[in-house]
């Protein structure tokens, strides 16, 4: 494997707890070289086969709806009750008649039949002079925005007057919306407030105003058991685009999906987006049991291995293929890409035999999934015992100047480090692969609240000469976000995400927040957790440099002698004192550092002033550690500055290269290689394991 200087730099000042010599090699010449097997609380390797795969299909979660706030039986209507009701505005021909093929089929109506007169619900709300002026107000909105004006200023507004009963503010809401789906209603104490829907203006961007039009209507009615369907579209970008709207706007009530028509040309498919309402919003009224049982949500648990692929990726793949989001997966931990990984993984509103179909489709992305079974409830991380690591290193030689047999010098590092451990360093996988830009650098950023910075940071190219970079690079000399997309490959999945919302809100600070919500929460915050990864290597190598492997006073230790992650309490956090540092109270396998958040405390002495002066330095002495306008909490944690790897079982190999060096002349050369074998507890790394073994950096 080519090794990155730009590593070899950043992580050469990090300290050794072992005095051993060491040796040189490669790990990851190929993925197999790198086999990581995630261990579960029980302890089990999630490889494992079990017998819990359930082969019955079973049924979909039924989809319950609110009933729409508009109670048409309380209302009087002069003609009588078996009337269809209008809810089409009159502003102009353009706003008239606009109902799907699926509407069509939801219509609320009660009774009706197609000869009898329609009758507008808000003249019965309303007195004469108010749904006058309410359709004047609407009629104002529409031909701005048909006539492409900007709303200058603050965004108009008009008001409805008080209304104290709360029943019929409920029904008024709801008539606006469905005569005037381009209209919000807001209340403010008791009082209803009409404004433009930005968002239904937004929509109309990526689908007809006739389709925009009916998608609001269908939301706001929340009709049990409903479903729209966007007209057929052949462009799968514009398609990505429309969903990525959806679910970004309205991914608490809805979930969309692409469906092919039944006759389409396979070169170019003819796809429809369906949406349909989650099941949690029908939470208005009590349920039977039978209900309940029906709308419970399902958890499917699997398996993943995948090979050579980035998790996220991995993640997004999978969501197209099942018509969910990627926040709809949940997992223990994040995984090499350079390797064959298995890790455990649940996804919700999938059934087991739903995702057992895809398992030939998901192959060619380098994928497989079994133990496929129905869980309770999602994964959370860090729910997880560990890792084991199947690794093999190759090209094995001595380091320079050392001419000592190297079986034995392999021999003492492993045993060195099986008894003295390693020091528990974040691995340079935390802090991404980019020679230019580090995913620290961009959670300081976000840290900092400077979110234009951070998307800049996040696109900034690499020196070479590939689609990517190409487009990274045009875009950091124009800001050009709907040029980039064209020019950005189809699988750079998080590149593209963030270029379609700058392109629809702007390269400015609110754009920029809004561009890094098309991430999910989880990817937001794995860059704040590397810069606070970052500093905690720091601060280990400063607490090492100063204090050696001694306990000092001042020093935090960890008082369970069972901890095998990062989340113990405050509790179980002690500071050292004079008393206990002259008595050898503790050993340095129980001293802690934290990382960084709002609710750690810091050590009483030279590393804690050493915390404080690194926070002054990157300007958060202030830093609350919460960003909200992302929604990103960060309490912090305690980790240990030394950790053991357990079960370790070697073996070396010989392997025979043949160098042909001229024609019809060979120079047969043996060349070692070391099969080993270690578990890490979670959130270990093993190239930081390896790296002690080594005394080599990667």
């Amino acid at each position: 494997m080519e090794e990155d200087t730009d590593f070899r730099v950043r992580f050469s000042s990090l300290c050794f707890i072992t005095d051993h010599l060491g040796f040189h090699g490669t790990i990851k010449s190929s993925p197999s070289d790198f086999v990581v097997i995630e261990i579960d609380e029980q302890g089990q390797l999630v490889n494992k086969a079990t017998n819990e795969w359930i082969s019955k299909v079973l049924p979909e979660p039924n989809n319950f709806a609110k009933k729409t706030k508009l109670d048409f039986q309380n209302l009087s209507f002069k003609e009588g009750s078996n009337q269809e009701v209008n809810i089409v505005t009159g502003c102009s021909d353009d706003d008239q008649n606009h109902q799907s093929a699926s509407e069509k089929e939801d219509t609320i109506n009660d009774g009706t039949s197609k000869g009898e007169e329609k009758v507008d619900v808000l003249s019965n709300l309303l007195d004469e002079k108010t749904n006058e002026l309410l359709n004047h107000f609407a009629c104002d909105v529409k031909e701005k925005w048909n006539s492409k004006t900007e709303l200058i200023g603050s965004s108009p507004e008009f008001s409805l007057g008080r209304i104290l009963d709360k029943n019929q503010r409920a029904i008024l809401h709801s008539a606006v919306r469905q005569k005037f789906p381009f209209l919000i209603t807001v209340g403010k104490n008791s009082e209803i407030v009409v404004k433009p829907n930005l968002e239904y203006k937004e929509l109309c961007h990526l689908v007809s105003e006739e389709e925009a039009f009916d998608f609001f209507k269908y939301l706001d009615a929340k009709k049990e058991n409903s479903k729209f369907t966007f007209k057929p579209d052949t462009n799968k970008d514009h398609r990505k685009a429309v969903h990525h709207f959806v679910n970004k706007k309205f991914g608490n009530l809805v979930e969309t999906k692409s469906f092919p028509e039944l006759s389409y040309n396979a070169g170019n498919p003819n796809v429809a987006i369906t949406v349909r309402f989650r099941e949690k919003t029908h939470k208005h009224r009590k349920r039977s049991l039978f209900e309940c049982r029906d709308q419970k949500v399902i958890y499917t648990a699997f398996t993943l291995r995948k090979e050579n692929l980035e998790m996220f990726e991995a993640l997004g793949f999978l969501a197209i293929k099942l018509g969910v989001i990627p926040s709809d997966f949940s997992y223990a931990g994040l995984k090499d890409k350079k390797a064959i990984t298995y890790q455990a993984m649940v996804v919700r509103k999938v059934t087991p035999e739903r995702l057992k179909n895809i398992e030939k489709e998901i192959e060619k992305k380098r994928m497989n999934v079994f133990n496929i079974r129905s869980v309770d409830d999602s994964l959370r991380l860090g729910q997880l015992k560990g890792n084991h690591f199947d690794i093999t290193i190759r090209n094995l030689r001595n380091q320079i100047n050392d001419s000592s047999n190297l079986r034995e010098r392999i021999l003492e590092a492993i045993e060195n480090v099986k008894n003295k451990g390693f020091v528990n360093y974040y691995g340079p996988q935390r802090f991404g692969m980019g020679r230019k830009v580090h995913t620290d650098q961009i959670g300081l950023a976000l840290l900092k609240s400077e979110m234009v910075e951070a998307v800049k940071l996040f696109l900034t190219p690499e020196d070479l000469d590939d689609p990517v970079n190409r487009a990274k690079k045009y875009f950091l000399q124009t800001e050009d976000a709907k040029g980039t997309l064209s020019l950005m490959p189809e699988f750079k999945v998080r590149e593209r995400a963030l270029l379609e919302s700058l392109r629809r809100f702007g390269m400015t600070e609110e754009g920029c927040i809004q561009a890094w919500f098309s991430f999910p929460h989880s990817m937001r915050i794995f860059y704040v957790h590397a810069y606070s990864s970052k500093i905690w290597n720091e601060a280990v190598s400063y607490r090492l440099a100063t204090y050696g492997s001694r306990v000092v006073e001042g020093d935090l230790v960890c008082l369970d002698e069972d901890v095998d992650d990062e989340h113990f309490t405050n509790s179980k956090i002690h500071l050292v004192t004079e008393e206990e540092e002259s008595a050898n109270t503790y050993a340095i396998h129980q001293v802690v550092l934290p990382v960084l958040g709002y609710n750690i405390q810091y050590p009483k002495n030279k590393v804690g002033q050493w915390y404080q002066e690194i926070l002054s330095r990157d300007g958060l002495q202030t830093c609350r550690f919460k960003v909200p306008t992302l929604k990103l909490n960060v309490p912090g944690c305690y980790r240990q500055i030394l950790k053991h790897p357990h079960n370790v079982s070697y073996q070396l190999m010989e392997e025979h290269e043949i160098d042909v060096k001229t024609e019809g002349s060979h120079i047969d050369e043996a060349t070692l290689s070391l099969l080993i074998s270690f578990d890490l507890d979670a959130s270990c790394y093993a190239t930081v394991c390896l790296r002690e073994i080594m005394k080599h950096d990667f």
